[in-house]
């Protein structure tokens, strides 16, 4: 068994190999041991990416064209980069836009003024730049529809979809999609509304599990079908999962019209709703949409950001999640721009006055998962004998086993993998994560 070992650790490179692990017979180890059981597979690992935002992308187009390239190489490139094959991309404007703007003119009742000039001048030449180092899977999520289809008569500040606009709303997704396939850049899938539930200072849109159900029923659901592209619902915090899905999976066509559900980490881990969620749906996928650190909540060590991604990608996967997604790929030295000053951390951060960037501890824990783990891999069963470490594992569709270990404790950990007969010895650093590969 030939194996490979990645860390980052604090105070040494990142993404380093380590060598040395050689594998032995089972000499009957009982503590401290990881068990992997390949023979034993859950769900199917369909990609990893982050958000085509207007703030990344008018933010890596404030550097030289040599840098921007740099960037988009790190994310997307398969072998100088960490490998993301996922996308997202804002309907409209959201937080992270420049200001408030819609793809059609207010009061427009027929959509006869719908473009997406405003997408033309930055995120669509980003996400094309990102396509020539692969195939990209596209998630498009609404933030609001257009002021006049509201209940408050404004983007930002909650209010609703009114009903009388629904079936005008569900087109405004059918003309977005045809004019980005126009583009060459294929729609993978939508969400419904990216936070349902959350009335923001900035655009926003509330539903009720009852009329995101119905919306999707009767307006929403057959265009999406129709149209070849996947469609997930709620798209926010994970401790509301079950309360939402109920609401939507009673009603058996909308559930059949639904791929999946979306979801955010900022109300905490709660992976026991999505273990749930594959309980009772196993038909259905579970898919990480949003998650970043916001600069509201003060000052963060950079290398405690890359444990919580960790974290929250292990207990996620582990619980039946699929699909990895981080918020925006590119910040400014602000952490914006944001139109209402909603600052935040992204793996890759920009300074524009020097012109330089500088790539942040969670890019290389998001990349011991997004490098290695390939499109079509699935989740693999495992065991561990301390609370202390997390651990997700994997069989790439070649036969290859990833396993990473993230170890958030202040102290070394020292312990035996076991697998098929075979054991290796091996020791994970306080604060490190690592990337194992068995082939």
């Amino acid at each position: 068994m030939e194996i490979k070992v990645f860390q980052t650790a604090q105070g040494q490179p990142p993404m380093q190999e380590v060598k040395g692990h050689v594998a032995v017979l089972d000499t009957g180890e009982e503590w401290p041991v990881i068990n992997l059981m390949p023979e034993i597979t859950y769900q199917e690992i369909k990609g990893f990416g982050g958000a085509f935002t207007e703030a990344a992308a008018v933010t890596v187009d404030k550097l030289s064209k040599e840098k921007r390239g740099e960037i988009i190489k790190l994310y997307f490139d398969k072998e100088e980069g960490i490998g993301y094959n996922f996308g997202r991309v804002h309907m409209n404007s959201c937080d992270f836009s420049l200001g408030n703007y819609s793809c059609v003119d207010e009061n427009d009742e027929t959509l006869d003024t719908f473009q997406i000039n405003r997408d033309k001048q930055s995120m669509i030449p980003m996400i094309q730049d990102a396509q020539k180092y692969g195939d990209i899977d596209l998630l498009v999520s609404p933030w609001s529809p257009p002021a006049y289809m509201k209940t408050t008569g404004r983007m930002n500040e909650g209010g609703s979809l009114l009903p009388e606009y629904r079936e005008l709303w569900a087109k405004f997704y059918e003309k977005f999609i045809t004019c980005y396939r126009e583009e060459g850049i294929p729609v993978w899938g939508v969400t419904v509304q990216n936070e349902p539930k959350a009335v923001q200072r900035w655009d926003s849109c509330v539903y009720t599990a009852e009329e995101e159900r119905d919306f999707v029923r009767d307006y929403l659901g057959e265009k999406m079908k129709d149209m070849g592209v996947k469609l997930f619902f709620w798209d926010h915090n994970k401790e509301r999962i079950y309360d939402r899905s109920k609401v939507m999976m009673e009603d058996e066509k909308a559930k059949s019209l639904v791929d999946g559900v979306a979801f955010h980490w900022y109300s905490g881990d709660h992976f026991e709703q999505l273990a749930l969620f594959s309980q009772l749906y196993p038909d259905k996928e579970l898919m990480f949409t949003e998650g970043c650190y916001e600069y509201s909540l003060g000052a963060m060590d950079t290398v405690k950001i890359g444990e919580k991604y960790a974290h929250d990608m292990i207990g996620n996967f582990n619980n039946g999640c699929n699909i990895f997604c981080d918020w925006n790929l590119v910040l400014d030295e602000k952490g914006g721009p944001n139109h209402v000053g909603n600052y935040c951390d992204a793996p890759i951060m920009v300074d524009t006055q020097k012109g330089n960037y500088y790539v942040r501890d969670s890019y290389y824990y998001i990349g011991h998962f997004s490098k290695f783990i390939q499109k079509g891999a699935k989740r693999i069963a495992n065991s561990k004998w301390t609370p202390d470490l997390d651990v997700a594992a994997f069989k790439n569709p070649d036969g290859e086993i990833v396993t990473v270990v993230l170890n958030a404790s202040d102290e070394d950990k020292r312990f035996f993998f076991r697998m098929d007969g075979q054991q290796v010895e091996t020791t994970v650093k306080a604060h490190s994560i690592r990337t194992y590969l068995f082939e």
